[in-house]
């Protein structure tokens, strides 16, 4: 079996976990981590994004990424986005990641400042070079890091050996074929997840071998259900249940609080699953966000009904 097996497929990011007075909660990190056990997912992708890590300290991500693995224990892929906007903290969260047996850290560009592409470089590997012996993925959502993972850039990086993916978050699909096409030849196997969950199908189709997204935590049958009707090659129910995703996130996304306010109020529905609001500046949940969360719930529960 190939080395990189253990990343195809699909690997939900993994929600931010706070106690009532908003503090990381290692118990509910704990919780979540079982819950993707227990719904057969590959992995998870933690700190990223959806783990709000722009918002977050050091230690508080330490602390997750520790409490994740307690409970992994080799069931779940993981992978653990490490980028702070300084080189220092990066390299010592990638550190930190290697030393507790993450199966790969990642990385988005520094935020804020416009770097060339040689300083990009140079703080990728740093982190890298601080994590020996674990895969390194690099993470190209150029719409929230202001900056777009060029081939120039993904050629220099393919000289490190431990690039062994890119998680893939921007909207032209043709860029999951690109570094695809780019990754193989330059090692003979790459990994590209797809990042828009609302194109999971698409980029799968051009070359995706699974996917990473915000979304999947509260729906992760449907995920696995639509990754299999790909795999069997059912054209038609696989655009329907695209399509049925799709409308649940545009239903998530229709609120005034933050989308991931909106996600976790899903699992408390759905999953009886608490942990916590999101964190400020990220907008909680006002009592007409909580109708919009309780219909995607009602969504969701249809959905399953439906496809599964």
């Amino acid at each position: 079996m190939s080395k990189l097996e253990k990343y195809r497929g699909i690997i939900p990011a993994f929600y931010a976990c706070y106690d009532e007075e908003g503090n990381v909660s290692p118990e509910r990190v704990r919780v979540l981590t079982q819950y993707f056990i227990d719904k057969g997912v590959k992995g998870v992708y933690v700190n990223g994004s959806s783990g709000e890590c722009i918002y977050q300290g050091v230690e508080e991500r330490k602390t997750i990424i520790e409490n994740v693995m307690a409970v992994a224990k080799g069931k779940l892929t993981v992978i653990n986005h490490v980028a702070c906007n300084n080189t220092r903290d990066s390299a010592e969260l990638a550190k930190h990641s290697e030393s507790v047996g993450v199966d790969a850290i990642a990385s988005i560009p520094p935020i804020y400042f416009r770097l060339p592409e040689y300083s990009i470089a140079a703080y990728w590997n740093t982190i890298s070079e601080a994590a020996p012996n674990t895969d390194f993925v690099i993470y190209n959502i150029p719409q929230l890091a202001g900056t777009a993972l060029t081939m120039s850039l993904f050629d220099e990086m393919m000289k490190n050996p431990r690039v062994v993916a890119v998680k893939n978050s921007s909207m032209p699909t043709q860029d999951i074929q690109m570094f695809k096409a780019a990754g193989k030849a330059a090692k003979g196997e790459f990994i590209v997840f797809n990042g828009p969950d609302e194109q999971f199908v698409a980029g799968r189709a051009i070359g995706a071998d699974g996917g990473i997204g915000g979304t999947y935590g509260v729906m992760p049958e449907l995920f696995l259900k639509l990754n299999e009707l790909l795999v069997s090659s059912e054209r038609e129910k696989v655009t329907e249940l695209q399509y049925a995703i799709n409308e649940i996130i545009y239903k998530m996304c229709s609120s005034h609080a933050n989308m991931y306010a909106v996600a976790k109020e899903i699992l408390r529905v759905n999953e009886k699953l608490d942990i916590g609001g999101v964190r400020l500046p990220l907008e909680n949940l006002q009592e007409a966000d909580k109708a919009i969360a309780k219909e995607a719930a009602v969504m969701v529960k249809e959905a399953k009904e439906k496809y599964l």
